[in-house]
């Protein structure tokens, strides 16, 4: 086990989930080709299942939807609303540093505890291993856990 509770293979098999996904980017005018992978906590449905998505741009940016978004819709379709999130990973084809920006974080708390582990590559191409929580203190939430 590492310091995030998962094991090194959990980790490698969520990295190399996002890789795969990065390379179905749909990334025509940024070229920024973007895969997210979650590991879904166990329960009675679904197995620590990994479940990943990639980015898809639009003309009109703003309609540009994230790989961590697609990832947990992804996860949502197949196992429900109730699904919970134990860790996410998040890489890029492009050697840049691509952590989840500010609305993926919000969203990754809707299914996550700040615990959750989050990894993400840095400028020197090395991961970066945080918790949601570190990434979004004090995050928005409307119902009580």
């Amino acid at each position: 086990m590492t310091a995030t509770g998962l094991t090194p293979v959990e980790i490698a098999a969520l990295h190399r989930r996002a890789g795969e996904a990065a390379r179905n980017s749909y990334s025509p005018y940024s070229h920024f080709r973007v895969g997210a992978a979650v590991l879904l906590l166990a329960d009675e449905r679904q197995d620590g299942e990994i479940v990943a998505g990639t980015n898809v741009e639009n003309a009109s940016y703003r309609l540009t939807s994230c790989a961590e978004q697609a990832a947990i819709a992804a996860a949502v379709t197949l196992y429900g609303p109730g699904i919970r999130i134990r860790a996410v990973a998040v890489v890029n084809l492009n050697g840049a540093t691509c952590m989840p920006c500010g609305a993926c974080r919000q969203t990754l708390i809707e299914f996550a505890d700040d615990e959750a582990a989050v990894f993400y590559p840095s400028a020197k191409g090395e991961t970066v291993s945080t918790t949601l929580g570190a990434l979004l203190p004090a995050g928005f939430r409307l119902k009580a856990e």
